[in-house]
């Protein structure tokens, strides 16, 4: 079986429904933003529920561990790479500044026997259906519109 992540797609009203996306860090998305932009997400194993690991990803990509009532489950999406990704939404409300997240070491430069430690995640934002549709990974982008579907039925 392929790569398997999990996340979560974070709502509020502020007064119109918005949602919150992470950037990626490190070196590769630097000077990457439309399109580059996800949920909280992450790989998890035969061992874990997929829930629970996108819940355990979203608190160690952030900092904060999510208390959601009742989260939706999103239809899962096949990213370009191949990774399948699955998710939920859930109404929470987060402040963007607090956002701690974990890091990773990377060889930086390639080749150079140089070891960096780089945020998983740099940037975080609350944004619009229609500014999230510019900055979310394409892949995502059904997310939106599922959970826009909701909020109108």
């Amino acid at each position: 079986m392929g790569k398997r992540s999990a996340g979560l797609l974070i709502y509020r009203y502020k007064p119109e429904l918005q949602v919150f996306l992470v950037h990626p860090g490190g070196p590769f998305f630097a000077k990457k933003d439309d399109g580059a932009w996800t949920i909280p997400k992450g790989e998890y194993g035969d061992d874990e529920e997929p829930f629970h690991a996108a819940v355990r990803e979203f608190e160690e990509e952030t900092g904060i561990a999510p208390a959601i009532d009742s989260p939706v489950p999103l239809p899962a999406v096949k990213q370009k790479g191949g990774k399948v990704v699955m998710a939920w939404a859930g109404q929470y409300d987060i402040d963007p500044s607090v956002v701690v997240s974990n890091t990773f070491a990377l060889e930086w430069p390639p080749k150079s026997g140089s070891m960096r430690t780089f945020p998983e995640i740099d940037k975080a934002g609350w944004f619009s259906l229609e500014e999230a549709r510019k900055k979310i990974n394409t892949a995502q982008v059904i997310w939106l519109d599922y959970l826009q579907a909701l909020q109108q039925a």
